[in-house]
């Protein structure tokens, strides 16, 4: 089995997170600018095999898509155009940040350490494929 990536994509910043082969466990890869993120994930293909992506959906409260989907469609649609042969899942973000604000101060880093929005992101990112992985019976 390949690894499975979380993407939590962002106009600035993307947090990234990655299965261990077996796919049971979701862990904090990085965070990049988003215009570098095509780059990465094409090195990160090369050296290990990769099954599916998984990118946070942003949705409203009442389950609507919201406004930043308009940025995350065009990355989606050039994601399935750069890794063809990659599945790309789609999954609801919601509540991601917040929860991974709250586990970040529950981990009694500094408060500099928390502001740190890219750590933010990676948190985001476990948070969206560890979600995933519980709710998806498919292996890849």
């Amino acid at each position: 089995m390949g690894r499975i990536i979380a993407i939590d994509y962002g106009r600035k910043r993307v947090g990234l997170a990655v299965t261990d082969e077996l796919q049971i466990i979701a862990t904090a890869m990085t965070t990049v600018h988003s215009k570098d993120i095509f780059s990465y994930l094409k090195d990160y293909c090369k050296n290990e095999k990769v099954d599916a992506f998984v990118v946070g959906e942003p949705r409203q409260m009442n389950n609507e898509v919201s406004e930043a989907a308009e940025f995350i469609e065009p990355f989606v649609k050039k994601l399935k155009k750069e890794f063809p042969v990659i599945p790309v899942e789609r999954y609801d973000e919601r509540f991601t940040s917040k929860m991974a604000s709250q586990a970040i101060m529950d981990a009694g880093l500094k408060k500099k350490q928390r502001q740190d929005k890219a750590l933010v992101d990676k948190v985001s990112a476990v948070l969206i494929l560890q979600s995933w992985l519980m709710n998806t019976s498919s292996n890849y």
